[in-house]
């Protein structure tokens, strides 16, 4: 069911603050937390180091993401090894993103060696940090990942990588997305797709290919995606809106634009988005079919994986500086966020 909107624009007033959706107490799964979570993170820190080749303040910036939380959330069940590689994985995303934001790389060149790493990672001579970090997540990814799983992560990265490629080059040429382009971009976009493929890996599963295609395990896929995309735009908006963000940037702000909602009546439309997505989770997993007794444990395995990534990545949400920064962040107690004024550009 698409959400009715209550709130359209009034030229005349500009709103100071607004009312944050209720995600946690929407979100009715439990929270899990691994217990590899502490030694993992500080051993991924010194992986900045080390393998990143980071230094201050760049290094002190992706330690405060705490990638390290995000992975102990979204993989609870996961030993410390197959961890260490997920948050490997997380780190050098965001890095590499942020990078072909601003023009450090560009996104072939991100396709290339992180093809040649998931493709060769023992012959793969990694001069530049990026494709060494690349080179070290692969090479645990390819110690034990199964062939199908790897797959579908190498698959998914391609669609991440292209999709970035895209939304850079639309923003250089100004184009504006309506309210479905722009989900078809985010989904590809926001990155989780390539963390479906880990659930397999941390979990040492391979599941077959019919069961993957089949529409309702897709539909949950898409139920996930959708969760991870509302919730990160709506916890991110006010830092981005604070520093002029264009609107095509964040869901809320395409709201704004694509269906003449103020700030509230957009910020209440995602969240029903986000209330949806769980339903439409729920009813897809009531409907999944049986492909025998093994393979249809290890699905049960990838469906709480899914359902971990839902609820593990809202909570990190709300404890990341990468979303909401220092000043406008918000608590999981927080209903009123006071926007934050505009950077000088």
């Amino acid at each position: 069911m698409s959400p009715t909107a209550t709130h359209t624009i009034n030229p005349d007033s500009e709103p100071t603050q607004f009312i944050l959706p209720d995600l946690i107490n929407d979100c009715h799964y439990p929270l899990l937390q691994n217990p590899h979570r502490d030694a993992v993170s500080r051993a991924s820190n010194q992986w900045l180091t080390d393998v990143g080749q980071l230094v201050e303040p760049e290094l002190r910036f992706y330690i405060d993401i705490d990638a390290g939380a995000c992975a102990a959330a979204c993989y609870p069940d996961a030993d410390a090894f197959h961890l260490q590689v997920c948050v490997e994985f997380l780190l050098w995303a965001f890095i590499v993103d942020d990078w072909m934001e601003v023009g450090v790389v560009d996104a072939r060149e991100v396709h290339e060696y992180f093809i040649l790493a998931l493709r060769n990672s023992i012959n793969f001579d990694a001069k530049q940090a990026g494709a060494k970090m690349c080179k070290s997540f692969s090479s645990g990814l390819k110690e034990t990942g199964g062939h199908g799983c790897t797959e579908r992560f190498i698959r998914a990265m391609e669609l991440f990588i292209a999709a970035v490629a895209k939304n850079l080059d639309d923003r250089a040429k100004g184009h504006m997305y309506n309210l479905e382009s722009f989900l078809t971009l985010r989904r590809d976009l926001v990155g989780t797709k390539p963390c479906f493929a880990l659930i397999e890996f941390a979990a040492r599963i391979d599941l077959p290919d019919e069961v993957m295609s089949h529409p309702v395990v897709m539909a949950l896929e898409n139920a996930t995606l959708d969760h991870v995309v509302w919730s990160n735009d709506i916890l991110s908006y006010n830092k981005e809106q604070s520093r002029g963000s264009a609107p095509w940037e964040n869901g809320v702000a395409v709201l704004m634009h694509d269906r003449g909602l103020d700030l509230q009546g957009a910020m209440d439309y995602a969240g029903q988005m986000c209330k949806d997505a769980i339903q439409h989770f729920d009813s897809s997993r009531a409907i999944l079919p049986s492909w025998g007794e093994e393979v249809d444990r290890q699905v049960a395995t990838y469906v709480e994986g899914l359902q971990s990534l839902i609820v593990g990545s809202l909570h990190w949400h709300f404890g990341s500086l990468r979303y909401s920064g220092k000043d406008g962040h918000p608590t999981k107690l927080d209903q009123i966020v006071k926007l934050l004024p505009k950077m000088p550009l």
